[in-house]
């Protein structure tokens, strides 16, 4: 049964097409102001990818804050069901599922049937997200995909006190004032976005094994911080945005039920 997921995020939709849990293809577009667009885009960039016809797809469901938006879908779910079940699918052995996008930041404690058990959402600050590491490359003049490895480099933790995204950036400037160096504001950077990431993590207990996923698990630095702060090692899929949507993707199919 071919079944497609589409991920419809603050940033960017994902959409992801399987058969039987093998990803045939995938396509991801940004957002922009023009979601169903952007709907259309990405799901045509996945059927490419696949080398199908659309009306090879016998089921769509989504998910995302925007998943209402998808006019074709079968049915939706929530992203942290949408998480949970791709996150088990790909990690039959994870309990605790991290998601950090560019809005975002979700914690996922899940049983050994993969049933949902608790959740927390940071949803009303960036400070937990990728957004916080966006504002903060700016800040430091720095290009995004070059923060994480910057932060590598240091060997000096620097606190960072604001949780705020708009006074964070304040303090950086200070601290670039005060001739700290970037490579040392960097790691303040991830760190601080793991402090908060961690904590909402811990209010809903973090067991073993963890999953990262979502856009920010390609970041190197946040995802040395997360792991120093969780003090374990956290599984990391080879496409960490897109595992919302495989999950939608196989829920549809039946796989994840």
């Amino acid at each position: 049964m071919i079944t497609t997921g589409i991920d419809v995020g603050a940033k960017n939709v994902k959409v992801i097409i399987q058969e039987d849990g093998k990803i045939l293809g995938k396509g991801l577009v940004m957002a922009g102001l023009d979601t169903q667009a952007a709907i259309e885009e990405a799901l045509e960039a996945a059927l490419k990818d696949a080398g199908l016809a659309r009306d090879a797809i016998e089921k769509i469901f989504a998910t995302g804050a925007g998943r209402k938006e998808v006019a074709d879908a079968d049915d939706s779910y929530t992203e942290v069901g949408a998480d949970a079940a791709g996150a088990l699918y790909l990690y039959p052995e994870a309990r605790t599922v991290i998601d950090v996008g560019a809005e975002e930041g979700r914690a996922i404690r899940v049983d050994e049937r993969g049933k949902v058990v608790d959740f927390a959402i940071n949803e009303r600050c960036a400070a937990g997200a990728g957004a916080f590491t966006e504002a903060m490359a700016r800040a430091l003049e720095v290009p995004l995909d070059e923060l994480g490895p910057l932060s590598l480099t240091s060997t000096k933790s620097v606190p960072m006190n604001a949780q705020c995204a708009v006074f964070a950036e304040s303090e950086v400037v200070s601290l670039i004032h005060a001739k700290t160096e970037k490579r040392d504001i960097a790691r303040a950077v991830h760190d601080a976005m793991s402090t908060r990431i961690t904590s909402m993590a811990r209010r809903v207990g973090v067991e073993p094994e963890v999953a990262l996923i979502g856009g920010v698990a390609r970041n190197p630095g946040f995802v040395d911080s997360l792991q120093r702060d969780l003090e374990l090692t956290v599984l990391i899929p080879e496409d960490p945005e897109y595992i919302s949507a495989l999950g939608a993707a196989i829920l549809a199919a039946g796989i994840g039920k």
